[in-house]
């Protein structure tokens, strides 16, 4: 990165402790205001656990001047985005707006923060939308598995507790214990107010100071949780459940996130699975173990955690944790090589860089590093990260990743035979070690011949035409790095004999090209910073990557070669596939994917828009390597490809170098692209039981496609309906305690489009939310929105636009998104010029599709959990 993260950053601690930071950025009119309070699930006693979560929600629900609702409002007419997180010792309330609006929103953030209201009637209401909350958490098996690990790592320590809480405690939490919580844990020496905006520093500065300036509250000595004093054991817990697939991790104790340590503890979680040419991944996922392999370390204050999770079938978990034991226990041993090192390296400086491309991410960064300590640690990140040795690595992995201090949760399918206990963990460490062979980056990458055409420019938009291939690019400052994704359009309908063939060559390109295999492009790709990822949508598909700009000439050409020159053999096809199988079942365990998968299932008919993305047992089965092939060589060769890339480089030399990556290899003479015929939506139901302490309906009816001319107005009604502040929002979560979350969205492709709602609610309730939703509905059909209602959504949409291009890669996806499914660049003159002409009537007649008889709807019904 050019110059330092804190570079131009202005720092001041007011006389009553708050203290204030802001840094000027210039890529879009945007304003990200966070307020960091020190206070988080570590704060609570143990009679109080889940505490600051509940206070989280209650800062959105009024002050004694903004009544209950208007803060979501409001925030929303402003063209905000807002939203809040409660983690181990801090709650940070975060928005972004257009710039123009930051003061006001500035002063609804800092006034729900110091002077909530907790309402008595609020709060009950709101701790029934927490306890669905809750038991969301417990039907998602990874979240289930996490929060276990902590308590199995653990003996004292109050990280090992449930960081949400039990519902029954949560239902029981008083106005006093709340506002008594509120009065002596956010004091001003506890907050830390940001401000990121391309806004003049000192103006900044001044809003900050107007808002925070005068509040007075004397800060108070909190008792600090039990020291973690015994030793870590092995211990280990089986979980079986209406699962399809196990969710598998395992954990050590490690240091709090300010020990020397810690550098080197992120290089082993990078060298161990970050990427496809990481050791799990390679010999693991490669040869189809698992269908997912993770590691990670993150903490707070004085306890942390080292973990690698995986996902997949659980006959084979036993081969599978030797083989995280023997890789853990060499990298222990000998550490890694150079070029292990390198391309870990690459990896997280890259993730660094883009995390601080954001507005918000970048003032959320800020003040977690200002929170611990010193804020201009973020400049000395990159220099610890280059100061890490295979001997630091080796070191760490000695020191932090024990067998004796290994502790593991699974959560497996009900009715299996796998052994999973602490004598099986305790044996992993002492397999001989399967290592993967070494790597390197495979013949040198060479761009063929830059091109010399003359590109056309509109609204910075440079577009280079060649044969068969279309290149886009444009300029987006403030990180020197590039986003680049080569697109087609997709024109073969996949339906029940072969859903999921998209998603099964795109990922079979990744497994290697006619020049090199694919551990081998892996780690050409990863040595640059960037990783190859592939993009399945239901109109286009796409490869790509985002590295620093000096790398974009091979990044591009790897990106081609990968496209254009897969190997595509029947073992790395039929191994993929069957990762795929597990991956396309384990949606089944989703509570939000797959209500929504019965429901366009259902409202498409298999086919089309309605096959899964991912695929069904039964079509996978059906697919190999010559369909693969031959699926690839139409999608190759119908059509025009083309580039997008967005960076901080010259477009017009950037184009050249795209043109001279891709050039060679794209087919020339396509075929024409043939046009999508609508897809009309049909009506009905699709319903399963799981065993599940939650239910879930999704619910489609009849909308505008990407095309269509009410599409924006289809959008408001979503901004309307959806989000803090929206009309079911307040009619099913706030009014009626119903559900954590409830969608309102438009769903909109170029062959079809929907109006789409989802809840996820109490069993006991679903018929309740389900009649309460058609209500609902039924409203917006019989009559048009308030003014007031059309103002606000408009606003927020508008005020969206506004802020939406902070970052190369939303950039390049609106870029994208208008070339390939819109009507082309003139969509980027103006993104907001389609909002401001909604009126109230064209949001009516959008509404004139929620007509029951036209419904399609996909329900998860729970049943009762055995043993219970």
């Amino acid at each position: 990165m050019s110059g330092r993260p804190t570079d131009g950053l202005r720092r001041e601690i007011l006389p009553n402790g708050v203290t204030l930071l802001v840094q000027r950025r210039r890529a879009a009119p945007a304003a990200a205001i966070v307020t960091h309070v020190r206070a988080g699930f570590l704060d609570e006693p143990d009679d109080m656990v889940g505490i600051s979560h509940v206070l989280e929600h209650l800062i959105f629900k009024g002050t004694p001047r903004l009544p209950p609702g208007d803060f979501a409002r409001r925030f929303k007419a402003l063209g905000g985005a807002l939203n809040a997180y409660t983690s181990y010792d801090r709650t940070v309330y975060y928005g972004t707006v257009p710039s123009a609006a930051a003061r006001e929103a500035l002063a609804l953030q800092a006034d729900s923060v110091r002077d909530p209201l907790v309402d008595a009637e609020e709060l009950r209401r709101e701790l029934g939308v927490i306890v669905q909350e809750a038991e969301r958490k417990l039907d998602t098996p990874p979240a289930v598995v996490g929060e276990t690990l902590h308590e199995l790592l653990y003996a004292e320590h109050r990280i090992r507790r449930w960081r949400i809480g039990t519902t029954e405690r949560i239902a029981a939490f008083t106005r006093d214990e709340v506002l008594g919580y509120h009065a002596t844990r956010y004091v001003p020496s506890r907050v830390i107010a940001v401000m990121v905006s391309d806004l003049d520093d000192e103006a900044a500065l001044d809003l900050l100071r107007a808002e925070w300036s005068g509040w007075a509250r004397p800060a108070v000595t909190i008792a600090a949780g039990p020291v973690e004093i015994g030793p870590p054991i092995v211990a280990a817990r089986l979980l079986p459940g209406d699962v399809t697939q196990a969710e598998v991790v395992l954990g050590w104790r490690a240091p709090g996130p300010l020990h020397d340590d810690i550098p080197a503890l992120d290089m082993t979680a990078a060298i161990l699975a970050s990427g496809r040419g990481a050791r799990l991944p390679r010999t693991l996922r490669e040869p189809g173990l698992v269908s997912g392999v993770g590691a990670s370390h993150y903490g707070a204050e004085d306890a942390g955690v080292f973990a690698i999770g995986i996902a997949g079938e659980s006959r084979r978990l036993p081969e599978v944790l030797d083989i995280i034991g023997a890789t853990v226990h060499d990298l222990a041993q000998h550490g890694p090589g150079d070029a292990e090192l390198e391309r870990a390296r690459a990896l997280l400086l890259a993730g660094t860089r883009r995390q601080l491309e954001r507005y918000e991410a970048r003032a959320t960064a800020l003040a977690d590093a200002e929170a611990t300590g010193d804020v201009t640690r973020l400049d000395h990140e990159a220099a610890r990260l280059e100061a890490v040795t295979s001997a630091s690595v080796q070191a760490a992995a000695q020191r932090y990743l024990p067998a004796d201090g290994v502790a593991g949760v699974a959560s497996v399918p009900r009715g299996g035979t796998v052994v999973f206990d602490a004598a099986s963990l305790a044996a992993i460490g002492h397999r001989p070690a399967l290592l993967p062979t070494p790597l390197d980056g495979g013949p040198a990458v060479v761009a063929g011949s830059r091109h010399r055409e003359p590109t056309t420019e509109r609204r910075g938009v440079h577009h280079l035409a060649l044969d068969g291939l279309d290149i886009l690019t444009a300029r987006h400052g403030g990180v020197p790095q590039v986003a680049l994704t080569a697109w087609r359009l997709r024109h073969q309908v996949e339906g029940p004999d072969d859903a999921g063939i998209a998603a099964l060559a795109l990922r079979s390109t990744l497994r290697g090209t006619v020049v090199r295999e694919g551990g081998q492009l892996a780690l050409a790709m990863e040595r640059l910073g960037g990783v190859l990822s592939p993009t399945v949508g239901p109109d286009a598909f796409g490869l790509g990557t985002t590295v620093l700009a000096e790398h974009v000439a091979e990044a591009a050409a790897l990106v081609a070669e990968a496209l254009f020159r897969p190997r595509l053999s029947a073992a790395e096809v039929t191994v993929e596939r069957d990762i795929l199988l597990e991956e396309a079942a384990a949606v089944s365990d989703d509570m939000f994917r797959y209500p929504m998968q019965l429901a366009f299932g259902q409202g498409f008919g298999d086919r089309g828009y309605g096959a899964p993305g991912l695929g069904t047992a039964a079509s996978l089965a059906r697919l190999d390597a010559l369909a693969v092939q031959a699926w690839h060589q139409r999608a190759m060769t119908a059509g025009r490809t083309t580039v997008v890339a967005v960076g901080d480089v010259d477009p017009v030399e950037l184009a050249q170098v795209v043109a001279g990556a891709f050039g060679a290899l794209v087919p020339a003479g396509t075929l024409p692209q043939p046009p999508l015929a609508r897809v009309a939506l049909q009506p009905g139901t699709r319903r399963q039981e799981r065993e599940r302490r939650q239910s879930a309906f999704a619910m489609l009816f009849p909308g505008p496609s990407r095309l269509d001319p009410l599409r924006h107005a289809a959008e408001v009604w979503g901004a309307i309906a959806g989000g803090l502040g929206g009309r079911l929002f307040d009619a099913l979560r706030d009014r009626r305690s119903l559900a954590y979350q409830v969608v309102a969205t438009s769903w909109q492709r170029q062959g079809g489009g929907a109006l789409l709602t989802y809840i996820a609610t109490a069993p006991e309730r679903l018929a309740e939310a389900r009649a309460a939703m058609l209500d609902e509905l039924a409203g917006f059909r019989a009559a048009p929105p308030s003014e007031e209602e059309l103002v606000r959504a408009v606003g927020m949409l508008v005020g969206q636009a506004q802020v939406g291009r902070q970052t190369a890669g939303a950039l390049a996806g609106e870029i994208a998104e208008a070339w390939l499914l819109g009507d082309g660049l003139p969509e980027l003159d103006d993104p907001t010029a389609g909002y401001r002409t909604v009126t109230a009537a064209d949001v009516q007649a959008v509404a004139a599709g929620f007509d029951p008889a036209q419904m399609a709807e996909g329900i998860v019904a729970a049943r009762e959990l055995a043993g219970e």
